[in-house]
């Protein structure tokens, strides 16, 4: 796609040590700035994705009550490989 130029600003002491930090690694601050951005954009990828995932699974209607989770954990103070609680609240689709 190649290049484009983009200036920011920001705070200074972030700055300050942005610029220690490709000292460090000798690289440019460009270059951590931009990697730094691109794990930004990859993790918010992720989120809404598993976002997504969690939001067709709830759209089933199928759940697990406070009070079943709350037995569970209990139960997990006794026995560490306590079943985990199966599905109680069923609430039909729209």
């Amino acid at each position: 796609m190649g290049e484009v130029p983009r200036s920011l600003h920001m705070d200074a002491d972030i700055s300050r040590r942005l610029d220690e930090e490709a000292r460090r690694q000798s690289v440019s601050a460009d270059s951590i700035a931009e990697q730094a951005i691109q794990r930004y954009l990859v993790d918010q990828d992720v989120e809404r994705r598993i976002l997504r995932q969690r939001v067709a699974e709830a759209d089933k209607g199928v759940f697990i009550s406070a009070e079943a989770m709350l037995r569970w954990m209990e139960e997990l103070d006794d026995d560490i490989d306590a079943p985990a609680p199966k599905p109680d609240v069923f609430i039909p689709p729209r």
